[in-house]
């Protein structure tokens, strides 16, 4: 399996889906199911997001914040243009 894509600080904060979208998706999945079960912010980070709250709270917590935030937008009004830019490649 592929490593991860390097996680940004901060998400695209745009109206349009971005490159960076589509190599995050399946972070972004991750994140949309970790929240739904509930799962604190802290481990979501860790395991999702490859961050250590432990080590850098702030960076942490800001970078899950956004990255939920635009995940929840994908699921919402981006995951159109996800779908028609041929994402998921096989």
């Amino acid at each position: 399996m592929p490593a991860e894509p390097k996680i940004a600080e901060f998400a695209p904060c745009v109206d349009e889906l971005t490159p960076y979208d589509k190599e995050h998706a399946v972070a972004y999945m991750r994140l949309l199911d970790a929240d739904a079960e509930m799962a604190d912010w802290r481990e979501i980070s860790r395991i999702v997001l490859g961050l250590d709250p432990t080590a850098e709270p702030d960076r942490a917590r800001r970078t899950f914040e956004s990255h939920l935030r635009r995940a929840k937008w994908l699921a919402a009004k981006g995951y159109r243009d996800l779908l028609r830019s041929g994402w998921p490649k096989h």
